[in-house]
Formats: structure tokens, C-alpha cells, sequence
């Protein structure tokens, strides 16, 4: 069992995401500097998963962005 608590903040979502989206950029860079099919498809491979991680910590810092909404008085 870890230390970390279960329920992150919409902030800390967020963070992931911004994290996420530089990853996505590098490769991006990578991608455009190749001119190897073998390496092009590997990052588009990349691309591919990094873009579906994006779209789980947008959403997840949105469903806390509510929550934490609902949640204050």
C-alpha cells in the first residue's frame, strides 16, 4: 500500500495533463525530424497512446474540477 492518497486534486490532474501534452510535443519533434518509416510508425504508435493518457487526464481534472465545486459551500 502506497502513501499517496486515493483521491488526487483537479490541480494535480491538470499538472498530469500540462506534463502529458510536452511529452506529446517531443514527440511530435521526433517524429517530424525522422525520415525513417520504421521510427515514424513507432512514434506514431507513441503519439497515439499519449494522446488517449491526455484525454484520461483531461478528463479526470475536469471531473475533480467539479467535484471539488459541488464539494465547497
Amino acid at each position: 500500500m502506497t502513501d499517496e492518497p486515493v483521491e488526487r486534486s483537479a490541480d494535480e490532474a491538470l499538472a498530469q495533463a500540462e506534463e502529458l501534452l510536452a511529452r506529446l510535443d517531443r514527440a511530435r519533434q521526433r517524429l517530424e525530424a525522422t525520415e525513417d518509416p520504421e521510427t515514424a510508425i513507432q512514434v506514431l504508435s507513441e503519439l497515439n497512446e499519449i494522446a488517449k493518457q491526455i484525454e484520461g487526464a483531461v478528463s479526470e481534472a475536469k471531473r475533480r474540477a467539479e467535484a471539488e465545486a459541488d464539494a465547497e459551500p
